[in-house]
């Protein structure tokens, strides 16, 4: 017997549908709460597409939200979420409340639950994402520090094995610069079968990531001439930075004016200090811990630099230095030096016409 189905078209207009993300590489964990109620938890393959789909079949007109972690995956899903119109949220794994039960019992669909969860009580707040052309010349300038991190790797790996065998380097080529004479030192029968093979092997990559580094470095020297040519002016007009120094902090700024203080990019950057407090007690543990790793080590030396070159600042140092640490004080230099930086970006003058 056949029955009829009277269904009504539903309409969400006016209401809000709060998505939870947890990404992985093969899969996705989801999420969906609706403004009172949860509707499902799911897995699903890693394609916005295939969320959309599924929000605008079962949720029409609704206006919809989602987060999700910042992670190995960038920020190609948040541009392609938004250009479907889902208002996206990119956080900080760091800044998502977890409770101790979570954190003992962890799985793909109870982390999605909590961002969506968080997402709908008004707790998270996004990250800032840039462009996508800023976000290509980021990673090539960080790939550039990775790099000189493997070739010291290589250049240690080789030495290592020298050592292992007894074989003394000449004191004459003994040093951080490794020369053509060097290199074909190395390359000569210090060995016998396996062992030079070995060292021919490791030299070539080195040699091999050393290029890898010359062809990053030309493309940065023409970003630095043509497509940020007066930033960079600026950031060079200020004693300590170079052109890399001056690279780094544009791509990892991006818009100076998202730092409404000076605090704030202090925090950014990780120049502020550990505190600890606890009713009655008080601890300062060193710096912050959170900070961004590429920009916090590349303006401590450029503090050094700016410590060296600027007697306003060598004068600022040697204070300093005689009521702490060194290492203390260059950071208070660092916090100086990010001072210039922000003043000259945001008000677009050179350091020498302030």
């Amino acid at each position: 017997m056949k029955t009829l189905r009277f269904t009504e078209k539903l309409d969400f207009s006016n209401h809000s549908i709060y998505v939870g993300i947890d990404i992985h590489k093969k899969n996705w964990g989801v999420c969906i709460l609706g403004e009172q109620l949860e509707h499902k938890i799911f897995s699903q393959p890693p394609r916005p597409e295939i969320l959309v789909n599924y929000l605008h079949n079962h949720f029409p007109n609704a206006d919809y939200y989602s987060a999700y972690e910042a992670g190995f995956c960038g920020f190609w899903i948040d541009r392609e979420l938004k250009r479907y119109g889902i208002d996206n949220l990119v956080v900080n794994p760091s800044d998502i409340p977890t409770t101790d039960k979570e954190k003992k019992q962890k799985n793909d669909k109870r982390d999605a639950r909590k961002i969506a969860k968080e997402l709908r009580s008004g707790n998270l707040k996004g990250i800032y994402v840039a462009d996508k052309d800023i976000l290509e010349d980021r990673l090539l300038i960080r790939t550039r520090q990775k790099l000189l991190s493997d070739i010291k790797r290589c250049k240690c790996r080789i030495k290592s094995h020298l050592n292992f065998f007894g074989v003394v380097i000449p004191p004459e080529m003994d040093k951080p610069y490794w020369s053509k004479a060097f290199r074909k030192w190395l390359r000569t029968n210090l060995f016998k079968g396996s062992g030079q093979v070995l060292i021919q092997a490791q030299l070539d990559e080195l040699e091999s990531i050393e290029n890898q580094k010359k062809i990053i470095e030309k493309q940065i020297v023409v970003l630095a001439k043509e497509k940020y040519n007066e930033q960079v002016y600026l950031l060079r007009s200020i004693p300590g930075i170079g052109l890399l120094a001056a690279m780094t902090l544009i791509v990892e700024l991006v818009d100076i004016k998202r730092f409404k203080t000076a605090d704030q990019m202090h925090s950014f950057l990780g120049l502020i200090p550990n505190v600890y407090a606890s009713g009655d007690i008080e601890k300062v543990r060193g710096i912050t811990k959170r900070h961004n790793t590429f920009l916090r080590s590349i303006l401590v030396q450029a503090a050094w630099r700016s410590a060296r070159l600027d007697p306003a600042m060598m004068l600022a140092y040697n204070k300093l230095s005689k009521t702490m640490k060194s290492n203390k004080a260059i950071i208070r230099i660092a916090k100086k030096l990010s001072n210039r930086v922000r003043y000259v970006l945001k008000k677009q003058l050179p350091y020498q016409n302030l």
